[in-house]
């Protein structure tokens, strides 16, 4: 719970990047380390490439979470409000997002899973619960900023 809470934090931090893009790719990143943490913790073998495509699978498969990531970096190009709107809106649903990977990873590592046998289209359910999960604790804690 801590290893994941600890990423929440992170990408909730990479949505405030002011840089259209750079807060996206930033993001990503996170989850990546996300789960090469958690594989570490399960004694699960990481590999970059298939990570960054279960995960791409599991995120991009939940489209509006997709979309409203993407959506709200871009917005940050209009002045002054863009930016301001696109950082709150990019940063609780980065948050969001990153709860639901690691909840799902978690879910998926403690049923004795591994990255080779994950199914993101079986995990989607589970993922966008989740996320429900996720953009509360998101909104929590940017309101005690």
């Amino acid at each position: 719970e801590q290893t994941i809470r600890k990423r929440v934090y992170a990408a909730m931090g990479a949505g405030l990047i002011p840089l259209p893009i750079v807060d996206f790719i930033a993001l990503t990143g996170i989850q990546m380390e996300l789960v090469n943490s958690l594989c570490k913790i399960y004694k699960v073998p990481f590999s970059k490439d298939i990570g960054k495509a279960v995960v791409t699978a599991l995120v991009g498969g939940g489209l509006p979470v997709h979309t409203s990531s993407a959506l709200a970096s871009l917005v940050k190009n209009i002045p002054l409000i863009g930016t301001t709107t696109g950082a709150i809106t990019l940063s609780i649903v980065g948050g969001a997002c990153t709860y639901a990977v690691g909840k799902v990873f978690v879910q998926h590592f403690e049923a004795g899973g591994n990255l080779l046998n994950f199914n993101p289209e079986k995990m989607r359910s589970y993922f966008q619960n989740y996320y429900k999960d996720g953009e509360k604790i998101a909104t929590e804690v940017s309101s005690k900023k």
